[in-house]
Order: structure tokens, then C-alpha cells, then sequence
């Protein structure tokens, strides 16, 4: 039988399938990534039919993220502490019951913006629970020879899924609720609400391997556990650095997607099935930026991530000079094309690089920093829009992804970065 050295990355990936864990966790992504971007898009318009405000609809968008950064570090410690596994099935039931309320509200058009605040941040919990659980639990799934050619089949799972998502929630928005857009979100966030509860089942289905503890946090406390995960994160001179430079990155380019782009489609471009059209192609482009990520094996990962991450202005650069849908679309394909490829390639580094027992607690702060400012970008979008326009917030949006593009790539730690490193004390085969 072929080693997977043997094997090309491709088929070693989808080979993977044939592990009953490993296709509960895969399909379990697949499916909580189609009903959250599901969920994006018709939070978004829903909110703009309640009230017609960018900066309400922000209000409402940032929510989620800022509960997201509260609660990323704790899910992190809990994660490397307690059970991956469990705390995935918890977060996702959590998400479920959260839009669950929300698609009542809507539906019944009782909907208001604090209520929509409060349970889009009860939403952000939830996903502050599930991420570092998600990507700690992936080593205990797959053996370390297989990682890069998992992380990019679940990156194909999820890039599918977004664009699938993208699509059905525009269709739903725009036709399901008979003329309005309040009432077809209702039902979109149904739907997202029916996938977490779908995801949460299969993964409670999956068999793992023991996770590596830190033998020294035995009866330590929460607080010592976070400490000992930051130490693990700023001995990484590559993690922190592009970490910071990502926290700049999403606070432009999560404006871009989330805000300025719903509110340019709703003002001029034709509603929630043109920006519908430009998600599409931002799903397809992320499909080929995994299939990309499968299939290379490059020398220097973060060096050549780094370098995809520039692709993410082209679509700002779009609304920022008032281009039409089809420019938009391609310029969210590349930007979908060179954000999976980085993705592939970053959570590969983190699964080779960082010490199995912390990877989670490495996995919380990564999310942490990433989306620490992102809150910012969505909610000061929402009222620049309303003060200087949205081209002109665009424009600031595409200064805060290219700047920081450019300075990381003047760290030697991130262009020398190999692909590769010695196993982990401890740590399986």
C-alpha cells in the first residue's frame, strides 16, 4: 500500500474520507460554514429592511464579532484543558439555539436592533468556543504526515460551502420572504440555525485520539493556563508578527465584505442577488485557493501566503471606485483564491510548529488578534459611510491590507519559515 509520501497531496486528501472521523469532522465544517455564511448575508440585508441604516446594521454585525475576541482566549484555555471534541459539540448547539431565536424574530417582523445585538452576541460566544476547539482537534483526527492535505480538504469543505452559502442566501432573501427582505432572512437564519445543530451531531459521532496535555497545568488555574499559551505564542517571532499584520488586514477587509459591500449592493448595485453574485465568486475562488493549497508543497509557506494576501484589495478597490458587479466578482475570486491559499498554509504552520499540548491556546490567540480590531473596522464602516461615503471608506479599507502586506513581508522569521520541523516530544506518528 502507498505511504502518503507516496500518494499525490490530492488523493491522500480525499483518501482521508474514507476514516469515519475524519468525514463527521469534514462534513460537520462543510455544513457550519454554509449556514454561517448563510447567515452573513441576511443579517445584513434583514437588518437594512428593518432600519435602512449602515451604521445599525454594523451595530448588529459587530456584536458577534466583539464576543467573538472576548471569548476566543477563554475557548482556547478550555479547549487544551478539557475536551476539543465536547466544546465544538457545545459551541455548536450554543450558535444553533442563538439564530434559532433570531429566525423567529425576523419571521415574525418583532425584530429589534438590541435584540438582534444581544443574540448575534451570544452567537459570537459560540464562536469563540468553536475555533480554537476546531483547529486543535484536526491533529487528533489525522496523522501528521497528512495535515497540509487535510487542512486543505477541510479549506475545500468550508470554500464550497461559502460559495454554495453565498448563493442560497441571496436566493432566499431576495425571494423567500415574498417581497421582503426581513422575512427572507428569517428563513435564511433558519437554515443556518438547522446546520449547527446538524454540525454539533456529527461531531459528537467522531472518534479522536487522547489529546496531549500539558502535564504542569494539572490542577493549575485558568489564568496560568493563558499565560503559559502566550508564552508558546511570542516564541514564535513568524506567529505574532503575521498575526498582527492580519489584525490590520480583516479590520479593512471584513468592513469591505460585511458592510460596505451589502450597503453598496442595496443602494446601487440591485439588492441582496448582486452582492449574492460577488460571495459566489469569492466561494469559488477559496475552492481553488485549497485546491492550490493541496497540491503545492513550497519551501517557504509563509513567504508565499503572505504574498496571496495582497489579492485581498482587489475587490475593496472595486467599491472604492464604483465598479460594477462583474470587476467585483473577479476581484473576489483572486482575493477568495489567495486567502485560502494562505489558510492552508497558516493553520499547517501552526499544527507543525506549535507544541501539540498549547494549540489551541496558540489557535485562541491567533483568532483573538486576528479579529481584535475587526469589530472596529465593521462598526466605524457602518457610520464612515454615513459621514465621508463609501468609496471613500473603501479606500481606507484597501490601505489597512496592503501597509501591513508590505511590512510583513520585511520579518526574515516569516520569508524563511520552512515547511517543515522536527516532531514534538510526546507526540504520535
Amino acid at each position: 500500500m502507498p505511504t502518503p509520501a507516496d500518494r499525490s497531496p490530492l488523493r491522500a486528501g480525499f483518501e482521508k474520507l474514507a476514516d469515519p472521523s475524519f468525514a463527521r469532522l469534514f462534513s460537520a465544517r462543510l455544513i457550519s460554514a454554509f449556514g454561517s455564511q448563510v447567515a452573513l448575508i441576511a443579517i445584513a440585508f434583514g437588518v437594512l429592511g428593518l432600519t435602512g441604516s449602515s451604521a445599525q446594521m454594523a451595530l448588529v454585525m459587530g456584536s458577534q464579532t466583539t464576543m467573538q475576541v472576548l471569548m476566543t482566549l477563554f475557548g482556547g484555555a478550555l479547549a487544551d484543558r478539557w475536551s476539543r471534541k465536547r466544546m465544538l459539540v457545545f459551541g455548536e448547539l450554543l450558535a444553533g439555539s442563538s439564530q434559532a431565536i433570531v429566525a423567529v424574530l425576523l419571521l415574525t417582523e418583532t425584530a429589534q436592533v438590541w435584540q438582534l445585538m444581544l443574540l448575534m452576541g451570544v452567537n459570537g460566544v459560540a464562536f469563540g468556543l468553536l475555533f480554537p476547539a476546531a483547529v486543535g482537534l484536526v491533529p487528533l483526527v489525522v496523522e501528521r504526515d497528512e495535515l497540509q492535505s487535510a487542512n486543505a480538504l477541510i479549506s475545500l469543505a468550508q470554500s464550497a460551502a461559502f460559495s454554495l452559502g453565498g448563493g442560497a442566501a441571496a436566493w432566499l432573501v431576495g425571494t423567500a420572504g415574498g417581497g421582503s427582505n426581513v422575512i427572507g432572512a428569517g428563513w435564511a437564519i433558519t437554515v443556518d440555525a438547522a446546520t449547527f445543530f446538524l454540525a454539533g451531531g456529527l461531531v459528537s459521532g467522531i472518534v479522536a485520539r487522547a489529546q496531549v496535555r500539558d502535564e504542569a497545568a494539572a490542577g493549575s488555574s485558568l489564568l496560568r493556563d493563558l499565560r503559559e499559551g502566550w508564552r508558546e505564542f511570542v516564541s514564535h517571532r513568524w506567529l505574532w508578527t503575521i498575526v498582527t499584520q492580519w489584525s490590520l488586514v480583516l479590520m479593512g477587509y471584513l468592513a469591505g465584505l460585511n458592510i460596505i459591500g451589502p450597503f453598496v449592493a442595496d443602494q446601487s448595485l440591485g439588492g441582496p442577488e448582486a452582492w449574492g453574485m460577488v460571495v459566489v465568486a469569492l466561494g469559488i475562488g477559496l475552492v481553488l485557493g485549497g485546491l492550490a493549497g493541496m497540491l503545492l508543497r513550497v519551501r517557504r509557506p509563509m513567504l508565499v501566503g503572505s504574498i496571496s494576501v495582497f489579492a485581498f484589495a482587489l475587490p475593496l478597490c472595486g467599491l472604492a471606485t464604483g465598479a460594477g458587479v462583474p470587476f467585483l466578482a473577479a476581484g473576489a475570486l483572486l482575493a477568495g483564491f489567495g486567502g485560502e491559499l494562505f489558510a492552508v498554509l497558516w493553520y499547517t504552520a501552526l499544527h507543525t510548529h506549535v507544541a501539540p499540548d498549547k494549540l489551541s491556546r496558540v489557535a485562541a490567540y491567533d483568532q483573538l488578534g486576528s479579529v481584535a480590531l475587526a469589530p472596529i473596522g465593521e462598526i466605524g464602516a457602518g457610520f464612515l459611510i454615513g459621514v465621508i461615503g463609501a468609496a471613500t471608506t473603501a479606500w481606507i479599507a484597501v490601505g489597512l491590507v496592503v501597509i501591513p502586506t508590505i511590512l510583513i513581508l520585511l520579518v526574515p522569521e516569516v520569508r524563511r519559515l520552512p515547511s517543515v520541523t522536527p516532531k514534538f516530544e510526546g507526540e504520535g506518528a
